[in-house]
């Protein structure tokens, strides 16, 4: 039976990789050499990685990937992508090509404001709290003054505090709901400095208040934290062509859009359809937000939110047909950065974001909102003419064949032969079995 460890911590990389390798593995001996084998000790890089998280035992690989040809606002991008999951790269990149000759993608950013909230509970008089409140806002400002210094002279600070009510939902309840402007930096760490801070004054403020009785005074900071949800920090990507050139798979360009479209209202009217309609969004947007040092687990969050905004889980895409003129496109909420954490550490990232030939958090968030349009467009096309599977499984393919155990040579025979043939994890087998018997 295993039992608990202490100062795991404090061990060295070797005596953690001993410890887990012999009390967590059927064969300890292989699972270091596993773990050995991606830690990579003589490089400099592997410090950087072993100070990103705690108790590390080794690293972690995903495919470096790069889907072309996407022009975007008249200028031409190879988007970086970390993901491995079969076909997503070759489907934006298809995506980006059938575009490409047809105006190319167009974005707009809508929004850059985000949200850190101060919450509390406060069971007094709601009238003298609002007075309260006025006269504590510029005392809030003023607090922080040193911390946002140096963000207000780059254009950005704090943009409103609100004092906000939710006494009905949960008895004494309230929040100063702040908004900001962080620029090319994503801004956990400056919101969330800023909120402590006002979390803080908030309390100091109250003491002194005179209309407070003594239970008013003592107002309990529950927690002072940014908030994922993003709904004002928008941005907008779409295509548009006419009709007569979205002929595709020998379908009419009239009956393509027509069913494009019929997809698309099914995800905005159906919770189940829109889950895996959005998840195909996420495999463009997340491969990117994360191939850039940014964190995929708050943008994912924040747009599922989004995505419910309404009462009901629904299509992020939007599709119309209107005078000929079938468009396409995706509003979506994105907190991204472009400077600060892994962007200026990790040396994958610095290359993404040098081969997106450097841009700011505003034209990274359009980049990223286009890999997600080009993504869904990628997934339904293939839906509404061949079906998923034509596409998928053929990329998937490598995938099968490696789990087999197939050579290189046989490899090479079966990824000829299915370029005809339907495949299937049986057709594969019954393949690969035929061509060993020989």
């Amino acid at each position: 039976m295993n039992t608990p460890v202490e100062g795991f911590s404090k061990l060295t990389k070797a005596e953690k990789i001993e410890w887990i390798a012999r009390n967590y593995t059927k064969d300890p001996d292989a699972s270091k050499q596993l773990l050995e084998r991606y830690w990579n000790p003589e490089e400099q890089v592997q410090k950087l990685h072993d100070e990103f998280i705690e108790n590390t035992l080794s690293n972690y690989y995903l495919p470096f990937a790069i889907a072309p040809n996407f022009l975007i606002n008249e200028k031409l991008y190879a988007i970086p992508m970390a993901i491995e999951e079969s076909s997503v790269v070759a489907a934006a990149s298809k995506a980006a090509k059938f575009w490409l000759n047809r105006g190319g993608f167009k974005t707009t950013v809508l929004g850059t404001e985000k949200v850190g909230q101060v919450h509390f509970i406060y069971s007094g008089n709601p009238n003298k709290l609002d007075s309260f409140f006025q006269n504590l806002k510029p005392a809030l400002i003023k607090s922080v003054s040193s911390i946002t210094q140096n963000m207000e002279k780059r254009g950005g600070g704090i943009k409103d505090i609100q004092l906000r009510n939710f006494d009905e939902k949960i008895p004494g309840y309230h929040q100063l709901h702040c908004t900001f402007e962080t620029l090319d930096a994503m801004g956990a760490n400056f919101i969330n400095s800023c909120l402590e801070q006002f979390a803080k004054t908030l309390q100091e403020q109250a003491q002194s208040y005179p209309e407070f009785t003594s239970e008013e005074k003592q107002i309990e900071v529950v927690m002072s934290i940014l908030s994922n949800y993003v709904p004002n920090c928008l941005v907008k990507a779409e295509v548009s062509c006419h009709i007569s050139n979205l002929k595709e798979e020998g379908i009419p360009g009239e009956v393509f859009a027509r069913k494009m479209k019929r997809a698309v209202d099914i995800a905005k009217a159906e919770p189940y359809r829109a889950v895996t309609h959005n998840k195909g969004i996420m495999n463009g947007i997340d491969a990117v937000v994360l191939a850039t040092g940014n964190d995929f687990r708050a943008v994912e969050a924040g747009i599922h939110a989004y995505a419910a905004k309404d009462g009901q889980y629904s299509s992020l895409t939007n599709a119309h047909i209107e005078d000929d003129i079938f468009k396409f496109w995706i509003e979506v909420p994105l907190a991204l950065g472009t400077v600060g954490g892994l962007t200026s550490l990790h040396p994958l990232v610095k290359l993404a974001l040098e081969i997106l030939q450097e841009p700011t958090a505003k034209e990274l968030m359009q980049i990223v909102a286009v890999a997600g349009l080009a993504q869904n467009f990628a997934a339904l096309r293939s839906l509404v003419t061949t079906g998923i599977q034509k596409g998928h499984m053929k990329m998937h393919l490598l995938n099968m064949l490696n789990q087999m155990g197939a050579t290189e040579s046989e490899k090479k025979q079966l990824v000829t032969y299915f370029k005809d043939h339907t495949v299937t994890n049986a057709s594969v087998k019954e393949a690969l079995e035929r061509i060993q018997s020989r």
